[in-house]
């Protein structure tokens, strides 16, 4: 078989523990509050580069992180771990 390489899409699965500092390195469209009752917030509300702490892991890839505006859910793709 001869697959095009430009349709394959690298996968790399993140793993982050719990009380790890990490950084955000993209912004979804939108950003869910990691609250009892979560609300959809502007991404603006966030900056790339702002660092947070890991809560805890949630079914389907998403992080609850600590961020210095409030708690927030965020997919793997969006964090790196923070040097800091």
């Amino acid at each position: 078989m001869n697959f095009d390489r430009g349709s394959v899409v690298d996968h790399q699965v993140k793993s982050f523990k719990v009380g790890e500092r990490v950084k955000i390195i993209a912004l979804p469209a939108y950003l869910k509050t990691a609250e009892p009752m979560p609300m959809l917030r502007s991404p603006d509300t966030l900056t790339i580069g702002a660092a947070g702490t890991v809560l805890d892991r949630r079914p389907g890839g998403y992080y609850g992180i600590r961020f210095n505006q409030g708690a927030f859910l965020l997919e793997g793709q969006y964090l790196e771990l923070s040097e800091n």
